[in-house]
């Protein structure tokens, strides 16, 4: 399977590094955003439908919500490192999950649904990754006034969704 490196400290953002740190080294990428779609459905399938809702705190999120998120997320950095890979050199605005997460209405929706959405993004995501050469991975552009290149943004999906999967396992279970 094709290699995509972890990018180097440095290649992003200060506020990207936690997400950094947890992609590993070995550059199988591809592989490990497979992995931990079929993990993270496993944990959610394992769970009743109250602890999908169950909020540890006032204002925190629902497992449902942060699913939904890592959707849109992932949707967002995608978006970015296709722009920034056809050398758009278009400055794109930041996002606000605080924003886009009540708007979503995640709690209403059926499990089944969000998974088979995050299946469907996820193997359209990697499908997309493959289509990269290293040229284009090392192409960047400004995003939320920040250079990041398409590696970052690609290995970004992966270190996110760990960063949540994570949470997930030390506030929700």
């Amino acid at each position: 399977m094709k290699k995509i490196p972890k990018p180097a400290v440095g290649d992003y953002a200060p506020y990207f590094q936690n997400y950094m740190n947890q992609v590993p080294e070995d550059g199988n990428l591809l592989t490990h955003l497979k992995d931990i779609q079929k993990e993270m459905e496993q944990l959610v399938l394992s769970l009743p439908e109250e602890k999908l809702t169950y909020r540890y705190a006032e204002g925190k999120w629902t497992i449902k919500d942060i699913l939904v998120h890592l959707m849109d997320a992932e949707r967002i950095f995608i978006y970015r490192a296709l722009r920034f890979a056809r050398a758009d050199e278009t400055p794109l605005a930041g996002f606000d999950e605080n924003v886009y997460v009540p708007v979503a209405n995640a709690d209403a929706r059926k499990i089944k649904s969000i998974l088979k959405e995050g299946i469907t993004l996820r193997a359209s995501t990697i499908e997309f990754i493959k289509t990269l050469d290293r040229k284009a991975l090392k192409r960047k552009g400004l995003s939320n006034n920040n250079p990041i290149t398409v590696l970052t943004l690609v290995n970004l999906v992966y270190g996110h969704q760990r960063h949540h999967m994570n949470i997930i396992k030390e506030r929700y279970l």
